[in-house]
């Protein structure tokens, strides 16, 4: 496993420098957001992509994950909560299809910056429209944005979160059993599935080959809040040795968007105390292999 930190905790920093800062604290990745102030793509000039282009070239940082959830940048102002309307699954055709829209242009911009995944996520469930036909919204969206996904060589994966339309693991797996496509996933979130109270083991095993990248924080008495990890109640060590069990190999993105006033001290203090934790598993791993005869 790898460890990676989204530029969502850089917001007050441009898009180039929040890389920049990623590769300083010693992360192997980085996940960028595809929204303002960063990859906004109906803003993005070629100049600043260059930029990110370049100080990835020179820190040598892989691209974890693409980070398409919110929408910041369609209302041209700030707003403390990130969030996710217009969605995949709005009411409103017009819209809906912006957003399809927009989730097509992150995919060609996550394939020109060699990374192999885009997140997304439902949306909420909005008044005056019922889950069950919000689903069919989403379910339509994700029709038109697969084969352009495969075109380009890049795998969607659904982020489940308490409150929105697709909130738990149970909800995901029926999106995804919908279409069977390898394009099609999970970007899974663990906090956000401790605060439903879900057990780790049962989300990992019915999610199995599908989850395609983690997002990983910390969590205090099941409360959504990230925290930096080791400074919650999650049994970090824990959820990596059941990932290490089930032989993902992949990123685990610290995404801390909580502290935009001091994303450079929550980098490095989320790395330190999640490089100890992977540590700590691999001598486990270790221990358990059986020894070679001689």
């Amino acid at each position: 496993m790898k460890l990676s930190m989204s530029t969502n905790a850089y917001v007050r920093f441009s898009a180039a420098e929040a890389v920049r800062r990623i590769a300083a604290a010693g992360y192997q990745g980085v996940e960028i957001l595809a929204d303002a102030p960063h990859l906004y793509p109906y803003s993005l000039s070629h100049s600043e992509l260059v930029s990110v282009e370049r100080v990835l070239t020179s820190t040598g940082l892989e691209v974890a994950n693409l980070n398409a959830n919110t929408a910041v940048g369609f209302y041209g102002r700030e707003f403390w909560e990130p969030l996710f309307e217009p969605s995949l699954a709005n009411p409103d055709p017009v819209m809906r299809q912006w957003r399809v829209d927009y989730t097509r242009q992150c995919l060609d911009m996550a394939a020109s910056l060699g990374c192999e995944h885009v997140s997304i996520t439902s949306g909420r469930a909005v008044p005056g429209t019922p889950p069950e036909r919000g689903l069919q919204f989403l379910c339509e969206s994700l029709e038109k944005l697969l084969p352009h996904a495969e075109r380009k060589g890049i795998r969607l994966g659904i982020e489940y979160e308490p409150g929105l339309l697709v909130e738990n693991l149970w909800e995901l797996r029926a999106v995804l059993d919908q279409f069977q496509s390898p394009f099609l996933g999970a970007n899974l979130d663990l906090g956000h599935s401790h605060v439903l109270g879900e057990e780790p083991e049962e989300v990992l095993s019915t999610l199995s080959e599908k989850i395609f990248h983690v997002h990983l924080e910390d969590i205090r008495g099941r409360k959504h809040y990230h925290l930096i990890p080791g400074t919650g109640d999650m049994d970090l060590l824990d959820l990596i040795r059941m990932l290490r069990r089930r032989g993902f190999e992949g990123f685990l993105t610290l995404e801390l968007y909580t502290y935009p006033h001091r994303a450079d001290d929550a980098a490095r203090e989320g790395l330190a105390y999640m490089l100890s934790i992977l540590e700590s598993s691999s001598d486990e791993a270790n221990e358990k292999k059986p020894l070679m005869a001689p």
